[in-house]
């Protein structure tokens, strides 16, 4: 946690990058990846929590070095799509784009110029830590920006334009059923 106040503190605030806010590439790699490098927080925490723990630093000072700044109380889902989309420019993931000959086969043969992107679960896990942590801070289950409609369905577009390009499935598997049950329909069915 110091680690990552300690360089937000560091940083040059002349840039100006993409939103006006500054964040450097191994605090992203942090918040998206979740790094397991250690940090000063107790032992008695789960490395969940600590990632939790983190990434809701981070967040914060997304916002604090928001142009303008942002105070929480009002962040909309809104924002948090726009730290999404600020996020993707350091991700680790080849998304083809339609036009590309390699677009939907999950290991091209060649390089392409498509872009790197956030990989869909780790932009899930990320929210799903960023909306746990609201509540733990005092933020209002139904005022959680991190839950809001637009940002599952910016979740749910992801998910399905990466499944489609990489020629990767997403889809839920089905829970098998208890071998019982599995007897049982099969010798009333007979």
């Amino acid at each position: 946690m110091d680690s990552i106040l300690s360089e937000f503190e560091s940083l040059n605030n002349n840039n100006n990058p993409p939103f006006g806010v500054v964040v450097t590439n191994n605090t992203l790699q942090n918040l998206v990846v979740g790094s397991s490098s250690s940090s000063s927080s107790s032992s008695s925490s789960s490395r969940y929590e600590n990632q939790k723990r983190r990434d809701w630093n981070t967040f914060c000072q997304y916002l604090k070095n928001h142009r303008p700044p942002l105070a929480l109380s009002r962040c909309s889902g809104a924002h948090v799509l726009e730290f999404l989309r600020y996020l993707d420019q350091f991700g680790k993931t080849k998304v083809h784009t339609p036009i590309c000959p390699f677009y939907g086969h999950p290991n091209p043969p060649a390089p392409c110029p498509c872009p790197l992107r956030q990989a869909w679960g780790s932009l899930d896990a990320l929210i799903g830590r960023l909306r746990a942590a609201f509540e733990e801070n005092g933020g209002m289950p139904e005022a959680n920006p991190f839950g809001a409609r637009a940002v599952r369905l910016y979740l749910r577009e992801v998910r399905d334009l990466q499944s489609k390009a990489r020629g990767i499935s997403y889809e839920k598997k089905k829970r098998k059923r208890p071998q019982q049950q599995q007897i049982a329909q099969s010798s009333n069915g007979n």
